[in-house]
């Protein structure tokens, strides 16, 4: 039996667990899985004749260990700002290492050594970081193929909800981190490269400079820039193009109203609020309005974010209950951020019988035997349920799909990587449509520019 030991079992990892045990036979696997909370797993997977269950704390470093010296190779499902204590062990055991996560500094620092050791620390092979990656690489390789120079490349993902559960004014539910989501674009300017021209907008502007894209079925959506689209140029082979931005989707009027909580100051995560337990969700909104002895929170908003009184966006805020005087904030000395959060996840739970939504959409243009092309692909994927979301199918399945790759022996080369070669993307990408996670490529007039004619 070949052991496949997983760390960390939360949300993303439903559909991933599935697959190892729905393979456990043919393949002869036996899955282990450890995490500090297990007990949250379903009894189809605790009692399942193939898999073992292990209470374990990541920092316990002889457990940890030796968890990772029985096994043949290791899935780090945990926080990003953990693989590099997994990633060490594997090195120090002989383990090949898969991870959903982008690479980290430390990790990079290890290539040298999986490749003395003839190990495969495959990253970024999720969603986004994952079958983004795959997907582009796999259009861009066949335009090359042909002789096409690429000028072009947009990249959208989101993760929202699926229009059956489609039932807030937000048109949005944390299927994720919601860390993520709160403090999402802070830290740096976002970046991209559009028509030839190098273009920055600072976190205060970042949702209010948006994308407009229609998904044939699916309706209009809109995408905010991601902090660095330029990091993957080299990687993609795309120095030389005129536009290539990434970015994150939304339902449109999303990123109008997430605004709202930056101009008030609410998504701050560098100081704490002293005694923010027990504190009304309508006191926490009026520490950040100016003092009035006679004026209202309700008024004292409006005012400051200039809402009318027939705006949509009031009705968004009121949804929320963020002037309520029974509810209370659970969170002890929180930062802004920390405590919009609790608020946030309050309100947008998924429901047992709520399903949700991938979004990813891809634009590629080229210049093939002097004619300029474009191509328009996207993937949607509904989810299940609450448990088996969209969001954990297409994070999982391609980490378990590489993963049984790599202890098949059909990704040998060595090293710490993400999946953009051919050996990675073709097999997984072909196994993912079997699951129903397939891109629509369409053929549309080119949308870019002549450089030598338009004005930047």
């Amino acid at each position: 039996m070949r052991n496949i030991l997983v760390l960390g079992a939360g949300k993303s990892t439903s559909y991933l667990l599935d697959y190892f045990l729905e393979k456990a036979g043919t393949e002869e696997l036996h899955l282990t899985i450890g995490d500090l909370n297990p007990g949250a797993l379903p009894n189809t997977i605790k009692e399942h004749p193939s898999c073992t269950i292990l209470t374990l704390d990541i920092f316990q470093d002889d457990a940890r260990q030796r968890a990772v010296s029985d096994s043949d190779i290791v899935v780090s499902m945990l926080p990003a700002r953990f693989h590099y204590k997994v990633a060490e062990d594997c090195i120090s055991f002989g383990k090949h290492l898969v991870t959903a996560s982008y690479v980290s500094e430390e990790i990079k620092a290890m290539n040298e050594k999986a490749k003395e050791k003839g190990l495969v620390f495959m990253n970024e092979i999720g969603l986004d970081p994952g079958i983004d990656h795959m997907s582009a690489m796999q259009i861009i390789d066949d335009i090359r193929a042909q002789g096409g120079e690429m000028l072009l490349f947009e990249s959208f993902t989101g993760g929202i909800l699926a229009p059956e559960s489609d039932n807030n004014l937000w048109n949005y539910k944390f299927t994720w981190n919601p860390r993520n989501v709160v403090v999402a674009g802070q830290g740096g300017t976002a970046k991209f490269l559009q028509e030839g021209t190098y273009k920055y907008i600072p976190y205060h502007k970042l949702f209010r400079r948006t994308e407009f894209f229609d998904i044939e079925g699916y309706g209009r959506f809109e995408g905010y820039a991601n902090r660095d689209s330029l990091n993957y140029r080299e990687a993609y082979g795309l120095e030389n193009v005129l536009t290539l931005y990434r970015g994150t989707l939304r339902r449109v009027g999303f990123s109008k109203a997430w605004n709202m909580f930056i101009e008030l100051g609410m998504t701050a995560d560098d100081y704490t609020i002293e005694n923010s337990k027990g504190m009304s969700y309508r006191d926490f909104v009026n520490l950040f309005l100016p003092y009035s002895p006679t004026d209202s929170v309700e008024l004292k908003l409006r005012h400051y974010l200039k809402i009318e009184q027939d705006d949509s966006m009031w009705y968004k805020l009121e949804e929320l209950d963020l002037f309520s005087d029974q509810k209370t904030i659970s969170v002890a000395n929180g930062t802004p951020a920390q405590i919009l959060q609790a608020i946030l996840e309050a309100a947008w739970r998924l429901e047992e019988d709520d399903k949700d939504m991938i979004v990813m959409y891809h634009k590629f243009g080229y210049l093939l035997k002097g004619e300029k092309l474009q191509i328009d692909a996207n993937m949607v994927v509904l989810g299940e349920s609450r448990s088996h979301t969209a969001m954990a199918k297409t994070v999982g399945l391609p980490v378990a799909i590489a993963t049984l790759l790599i202890l098949n022996k059909k990704i040998t080369t060595p090293g710490v990587q993400i999946p953009i070669t051919q050996e990675v993307y073709e097999p997984i990408l072909k196994e993912l449509e079997d699951y129903g996670i397939i891109f629509k490529e369409f053929n549309v007039p080119y949308l870019g520019y002549d450089p030598e004619s338009v004005a930047h």
